[in-house]
């Protein structure tokens, strides 16, 4: 009789957990209203369209009825894993929304090998039963490389998240022997949400409860004990030895009724089982999610730092006697390269070094007529000597292409090549292929235009006669540059040619060269340059240079660092040969000091323009670029001036930081901070202690000054916890930029000025 009433008190018991309370559903129709960590509403979306199916759902199996009924017998009945024969059928935890997964997951999301991330889901069970959710990370062979708990942060929405990463940070370039080992951990990850029932938190809650109030305390007690013993038992907790050892004693405790009921009870909430439920928990009724597909690439896919010259300037010099510009020469621009690697910059971009056409050849400024004496545009490309597949006999010739990679290698230098497709009158192509252009009423090919600029030394290709020859012969190109070292193509204009054109070929090309990036130059709807970044370009240009204000730069910083960076790398550069901005022209050297900060820890990537060292800011009128353009005109720099403005010093100094603390950079977790001063920007990089390697978190904080004539004061809130900072001690913080160190808390005040320090970039220091 004794035990019919254990048992019936335990089914009771058992169907309680299921009995949602009325102001619990207050409580969660109130959160509910909120919006997720990412700024969704509570709506869940689909992952995929619902199919039609004529399967049944999996009833539960011989075993698990035997195991239930023994269950049953001994009080507490867990959760049971339930078969799932299609997609659309829930297990026994329900799995849903997980993010990210766009376009229906056609797409896979994109980061760079050991890039921290952030994944997030819905998870939850009827009623008042608590659940815990796990990540599991598994390589392209499908091994688990990563299990990690999700930590719930919106519980009136269900939702979950957790930082990973997919294999280890690496700094191996493509060119060296222990590429192979990187290469091979390459291709299609995925990632797995399971959903179980907390069975030790639930049975806790109700067990402190009854215990405080005298109120069916043996039952609670010998449920606890049993479900200890089970935990002990279970295969999928991974317990060590000794691990067991300590739950089998809580348990033994808890059935001691010589002891109090608050000393039993203690057995079961003590550090050591505590720390267990963390580490090795108890996981009923484990349900899966559908994998999430991530395509991992390779070193420098995500974290980069660009370097752009014309190899036509560098060593350029006046003649004395003639007292024209002599131009510089691939030989020449190996000044180039050192420049960029004693500024911690990983790669050089070139732009083209083809050929380039007489006809219609633009002179300085771009202006219609040329003078005898003017280069030419290089985006002209193409003349009787060649096009896309030679070089300039002006910079040399292959071999000299060649000499310069294989400098740039020995310094830990990538090259970029520019890649236009497009062509001056005077290309090959047009004569071998008239219908890859596009031919007015009279006969006459089109030449390019963006009313109401007009291209007259390039003719576009047209791609609606011929799109399957066209590929072909890019893809020959590409190939031969490949094969004289270049590992990264910046596109110009992706956006005006096919997207299925540029999926067609970057999937021929990295079939065969996995290692090959591409950086899309795209100033252009947000509908196309996702697209592009969805067929292979790795990298994008974006619109950072217009994005001055705080408002601006704090909604772009988490755009750029959110759920779009799983697919469109913005890459951030504060001038280009086409872009300079008002705010730079205007705002001199501190102005300059101010983008090349922002740029540097705004995103895992960026880039500069050569000339920025020497505060080249002047525009062209009525034009958002430089006067004098070296993109029509070979440009002779002094740079022993580059010392007094300071700005060379600050380069070098930003790259010291992002190469000495590689894991605080990722697409995924950058926090904007609130600040007093609208002219005050703060942001903090963040990776938990968990993913860095090191057993301690890995942040950045930077406060910037936006003005860059005025000094200016804010208080800045730095939400402790969330950076692995005890409260009780508060943060010791180092400034990279000035060595000085400080003691920050929850609200900090910050004074800087565009005359003295116009940011600071703060490493948290986490002690031993």
């Amino acid at each position: 009789m004794a035990e019919e009433k254990k048992g019936a008190s335990a089914l009771s018991s058992s169907s309680s957990r299921s009995a949602t309370s009325h102001s619990d559903d207050k409580t969660e129709a109130k959160s509910a209203t909120r919006r997720t960590s990412s700024g969704k509403q509570s709506t869940s979306r689909t992952t995929s369209p619902r199919k039609r199916t004529t399967a049944k759902t999996p009833r539960a199996s011989r075993t698990t009825k035997a195991a239930t009924a023994a269950a049953v017998a001994n009080g507490e009945v867990p959760a049971q894993s339930i078969p799932v024969a299609d997609p659309s059928q829930f297990g026994r935890i329900a799995v849903m929304d997980v993010t990210p997964n766009e376009e229906s997951g056609r797409f896979p999301a994109r980061v760079e090998l050991g890039e921290p991330f952030k994944v997030t889901a819905q998870v939850f069970i009827e009623g008042r039963t608590k659940v815990g959710a796990t990540a599991i990370v598994r390589n392209h062979r499908g091994k688990e490389m990563q299990r990690l708990p999700m930590t719930c942060t919106n519980p009136g929405l269900d939702r979950w998240e957790v930082m990973l990463t997919c294999g280890e940070h690496s700094d191996v370039k493509p060119w060296q022997p222990e590429f192979a080992a990187i290469k091979r951990q390459l291709g299609e990850w995925s990632v797995t949400i399971e959903g179980w029932e907390d069975t030790y938190k639930s049975w806790l809650h109700d067990a402190a409860i009854k215990v405080k109030v005298n109120d069916d305390v043996e039952n609670a007690l010998e449920s606890g004990a049993q479900l200890l013993e089970r935990w002990a038992k279970t295969a999928d907790a991974k317990l060590s030895a000794a691990q067991r050892k300590t739950l089998v004693a809580a348990a033994a405790t808890m059935k001691d009724t010589s002891l109090t009921p608050e000393d039993r009870l203690a057995a079961a909430t003590s550090e050591p089982v505590a720390q267990l439920h963390l580490t090795n928990p108890l996981r009923d009724g484990v349900s899966p999610s559908q994998p999430q597909r991530f395509l991992v690439q390779r070193p420098e896919s995500s974290f980069a730092a660009w370097y752009q010259f014309f190899p036509r300037s560098e060593g350029a010099y006046v003649d004395p006697e003639t007292g024209k510009i002599v131009q510089g020469t691939l030989k020449t621009s190996v000044s180039g390269l050192e420049r960029a690697k004693a500024e911690g910059f990983d790669i050089v971009y070139l732009p083209p070094i083809f050929p380039i056409g007489k006809t219609n050849r633009k002179g300085r400024n771009n202006a219609l007529e040329a003078g005898p004496d003017d280069p030419g545009s290089p985006f002209g490309i193409g003349s009787e000597l060649g096009g896309h597949d030679t070089v300039d006999p002006l910079l040399g010739n292959m071999d000299d292409f060649k000499a310069l990679v294989a400098k740039a290698h020995e310094l830990g230098l990538e090259i970029a090549l520019d890649f236009a497709l497009q062509c001056s009158p005077d290309h090959p192509w047009v004569k071998q292929h008239p219908d890859w252009f596009r031919h007015k009423p009279d006969g006459s090919i089109a030449f390019a235009e963006n009313p109401p600029k007009k291209y007259q030394d390039i003719y576009p290709i047209d791609f609606n006669a011929d799109m399957p020859g066209i590929e072909k012969e890019v893809e020959r190109v590409l190939e031969l540059w490949i094969n004289a070292g270049v590992t990264i193509f910046r596109i110009d204009n992706p956006h005006t040619k096919p997207v299925r054109f540029w999926q067609d070929v970057i999937a021929a090309v990295t079939k065969k060269h996995p290692e090959i990036l591409f950086l899309a130059e795209a100033f252009t709807r947000p509908g196309m340059m996702r697209a592009l970044s969805y067929v292979g370009f790795t990298q994008s240009h974006c619109y950072f240079p217009w994005r001055n204000t705080k408002e601006e730069l704090g909604k772009y910083l988490e755009t750029t660092n959110g759920d779009d960076g799983y697919y469109q790398h913005n890459t951030f550069w504060p001038t280009t040969p086409d872009i300079l901005t008002a705010y730079v022209r205007d705002n001199g050297i501190a102005g300059h000091a101010v983008r090349a900060v922002l740029a540097a820890m705004g995103s895992p990537s960026w880039g500069i323009y050569n000339g920025f060292e020497l505060i080249e800011n002047k525009q062209r009128p009525g034009f958002e670029e430089q006067i004098d353009n070296e993109k029509y005109e070979v440009k002779v720099r002094d740079w022993s001036a580059a010392d007094k403005y300071g700005i060379a010093e600050l380069l070098t100094n930003l790259n010291r930081v992002r190469r000495e603390h590689p894991k605080a950079f990722s697409y995924h977790n950058l926090t904007v901070l609130e600040s007093s001063d609208p002219n005050i920007l703060a942001f903090a990089r963040h990776t938990p202690a968990e993913l860095t390697g090191t057993d301690k978190p890995e942040t950045l904080i930077v406060v910037v000054n936006l003005d860059g004539h005025e000094a200016h004061q804010a208080m800045v809130h730095l939400e402790l916890p969330d950076y692995g900072i005890d409260p009780k001690w508060g943060a010791h913080i180092h400034d990279e930029l000035t060595g000085r160190d400080f003691a920050w808390s929850w609200d900090n005040f910050v004074s800087l000025a565009p005359w003295a320090d116009v940011a600071h970039i703060f490493t948290v220091v986490h002690e031993d």
